[in-house]
């Protein structure tokens, strides 16, 4: 955990709804980071504009799902990594710093990210800028159906970040953050992970579509908060333009969930600020101090389930430690995980 003992006990956070201008039409690397300080810059204005509505104290934003460059549409791992991964020191973090400074706030957000650890991969990574442009929370994405993930190259990355970087928890002035990437919020072993760690918000960046209805991910979002009695502050996409796929299929249903599982803020489609809410760290804290039985995060039983989560093996780890992988390998194995277990008679033909 990275420690600040100046603590708020409560401030407004915003979930941001911006759109996403994707880089996979961009000719080469160069115009890919044009593309992107564009998007850096135009986020500036929109920050400070919204800051300026909500008041100074607004201390925490959230950005959505790869907000920089959209996500891979047929690019090996070796092109996207070379136009669209960040270096973890490179400009691009440098002009998001810079945000946070000027406006005095926690920047949250997520990003295709080159590791030199790991030098034919790369990792989608949820970060925190603190008010003095560090990064204070560097979260590497643990389940993906297309990308890679420290799973796959487990046994090094653990020699690499220890359990603590897998399930990063930063304590800060304004709460001990913690981030789920788009489709983790349905992965309740992550958030988890996360609560056992002293979490208390959950930044959500995520690109996914917005329906009336109660769909999967919003069903999931409530529950998190729920279960571990914890914030969960969720920034959609306003949209991707630049690519083949029609702009408004993840479009809306930015929000904020408060520790009971109350959505406090909402908002529709299109590019919007209107999802923030008070964050009311001393109200979280009471209840989770308070004995009865709402307090779930006091009533987990975890030696209940560890012997079945030791002896159960579904998708396996380690499988992109050697040689060049291409796209095929991710569904490949999902596809040899489903035989296996078809075999072991825990799904069923």
């Amino acid at each position: 955990m990275v420690a600040n003992t100046d603590n708020l006990e409560s401030f407004r956070a915003l979930a941001l709804q911006v759109t996403c201008y994707a880089v996979n039409q961009a000719s080469d690397r160069l115009s890919a980071r044009a593309m992107m300080l564009d998007s850096i810059n135009r986020l500036e204005r929109q920050i400070a504009a919204s800051i300026a509505f909500i008041g100074t104290d607004c201390r925490l934003i959230v950005l959505p799902e790869y907000f920089l460059t959209g996500f891979p549409l047929g690019e090996s791992l070796a092109v996207w990594a070379e136009k669209a991964c960040l270096e973890m020191d490179g400009p691009e973090y440098g002009a998001l710093s810079k945000i946070a400074q000027k406006h005095g706030i926690f920047l949250a957000g997520n990003a295709y990210e080159l590791d030199p650890n790991f030098p034919k991969l790369y990792f989608q990574t949820c970060f925190v800028i603190d008010p003095a442009g560090m990064v204070v929370l560097r979260y590497r994405r643990l389940n993906s159906m297309f990308a890679p993930t420290p799973h796959d190259v487990w046994d090094r990355y653990l020699e690499c970040y220890g359990w603590d970087g897998v399930f990063p928890v930063a304590k800060t002035a304004i709460g001990n953050l913690a981030a789920l990437a788009s489709e983790e919020i349905l992965y309740p072993e992550v958030s988890r992970c996360l609560a056992m760690r002293g979490a208390e918000i959950f930044l959500h960046s995520t690109s996914e579509t917005y329906n009336k209805t109660l769909t999967p991910k919003d069903a999931a979002k409530i529950t998190r908060a729920v279960e571990n009695q914890a914030y969960v502050v969720s920034s959609n996409t306003a949209g991707i333009v630049n690519t083949p796929i029609p702009q408004a299929s993840v479009d809306g249903g930015s929000k904020i969930i408060d520790h009971r599982g109350i959505v406090v803020a909402e908002t529709s489609a299109g590019e919007s600020m209107a999802a923030f809410a008070e964050i009311n760290l001393a109200a979280l804290r009471r209840d989770r101090l308070r004995p009865g039985l709402n307090n779930l995060l006091s009533r987990q039983r975890f030696e209940l389930y560890a012997q079945s989560y030791l002896q159960s093996h579904f998708y396996p780890p380690n499988t992109m430690l050697e040689g060049e992988i291409d796209r095929r390998h991710f569904i490949t194995t999902q596809q040899a995980t489903i035989e296996r277990l078809v075999k072991l008679g825990v799904i069923q033909d």
